[in-house]
């Protein structure tokens, strides 16, 4: 297992061991530093609470393309040493290492910290591993020694990892399955691994009797290699500053992330049957709504008369509102089985016409080369302004070889 530090400080070596937070535009900490979590700074902590904690915390724009192609350039470098790397998210990924100690003439200790140390020397910062028998036993080796440190955890050794392990702290297992075993006497990960089988089976269900066996040592939960091409939802939503309660903005803001959300369902040939529209007010309190959609779809135009309901149910005149989002739910393929007989099969290969010339576009020349009408609003205003409006350092120094496209 192999997580990315919360912070990259890879282009701004002056910030090395300093307390750095992102999240400016949006005015809540979205990563923070080890630095700054060692001084009480929390994920979600609002701007000004950080302030009280840590007077001299480093708050940066949150800068995600430069992240991701980070997160992409240290993928590329685990597949150097083994061809089975789960990107488990954008800062972590579980490698296995099973029968390559012959091609690297070392232990499979030895391999992770080469892993380690080529990802320092080539990218310029440090990431935290962890070895073990079994994937949760790796994530609990990965978080034990941070930053920058490699864990092994050996068969023989694993109960000195979790017998002081809080079991809610073990990879899986959420507040509500730990209020339980809590209730059960049982509060540490040593404690939950040395139950009794009978135990585990009757009152757990199948993944945390996974989570069980693994924490044994022996892995049940194997390395997912395929790229996920699949999803259940599709969520986007975008926060502004200053907060504003322009209704012609703020809708436009939602079409804005319809569009976004329809590009990425069309790309993995999905439509969906619900949608879900939500706004976020200054004071943080949410307004959602969702309609059911018939025939299922991905394209904008068939969803901006619900989107428009939608608004019109949760939006309040002469309140402030900071976010807008929609959620493309109960996806289905979009493979022309969902529509009926009475739908007009010739308006839907149109549309469907329209929107491959639309993506085609895009992929040409940038996402929302063309756009709807009620979106442009989000192009005349910035969508943060004053203090939160500062770019991150990749608006302005791209790599080599990037441009701005």
């Amino acid at each position: 297992m192999l997580s990315l530090p919360p912070v990259n400080k890879q282009r701004t070596p002056e910030l090395k061991g300093k307390p750095v937070i992102t999240g400016k535009e949006r005015g809540i900490v979205a990563a923070a530093s080890y630095e700054a979590k060692a001084r009480g700074v929390k994920r979600g902590m609002r701007l000004f609470e950080v302030r009280q904690v840590c007077k001299d915390a480093v708050i940066l724009p949150s800068d995600y393309e430069t992240y991701s192609l980070f997160s992409m350039r240290i993928f590329e470098i685990l597949r150097h040493f083994s061809p089975d790397v789960e990107e488990y998210s954008i800062d972590e990924a579980f490698v296995d290492l099973t029968g390559l100690r012959r091609s690297f003439h070392g232990s499979y200790g030895q391999i992770a910290e080469k892993i380690r140390q080529t990802v320092e020397k080539e990218l310029g910062f440090t990431v935290s591993v962890g070895v073990s028998l079994s994937k949760v036993l790796a994530k609990i080796g990965s978080k034990h020694n941070k930053p920058n440190g490699c864990t092994i955890i050996p068969g023989r050794d694993i109960h000195i990892y979790l017998e002081t392990l809080p079991v809610e702290s073990v990879w899986g297992i959420g507040a509500n399955t730990a209020a339980f075993l809590n209730k059960h006497r049982i509060t540490t990960a040593l404690q939950f691994a040395e139950k009794d089988e009978t135990f585990i089976m009757k009152y757990l269900s199948q993944p945390y009797q996974g989570i069980w066996h693994e924490l044994n040592g022996r892995s049940v939960f194997p390395v997912v290699t395929e790229t996920k091409n699949s999803y259940q939802s599709i969520s986007k939503a975008k926060t502004f500053t200053p907060p504003a309660d322009n209704e012609i903005f703020i809708f436009a803001q939602l079409s804005k992330n319809l569009e976004n959300a329809c590009i990425k369902a069309r790309r993995y040939k999905l439509a969906a049957t619900r949608l879900i529209v939500f706004i976020r007010s200054q004071d943080f309190k949410s307004y959602g709504v969702e309609i059911r959609l018939s025939p299922p779809s991905a394209y904008p135009y068939n969803l901006m008369v619900p989107l428009k309901e939608g608004f019109i149910r949760v939006y309040k005149a002469g309140i402030l509102y900071r976010q807008t989002g929609v959620v493309l739910a109960g996806l289905v393929p979009d493979d022309g089985s969902q529509y009926s007989l009475f739908d007009d099969s010739t308006k839907i290969v149109k549309m469907a016409n329209i929107y491959e010339a639309v993506d085609r576009l895009s992929g040409k020349y940038g996402k929302h080369t063309v756009q709807h009408g009620s979106s442009l609003p989000t192009k005349q205003q910035a969508q943060h302004e004053g203090d939160r409006g500062d770019a991150p350092i990749r608006k302005s120094e791209m790599f080599k070889g990037e441009n701005a496209r």
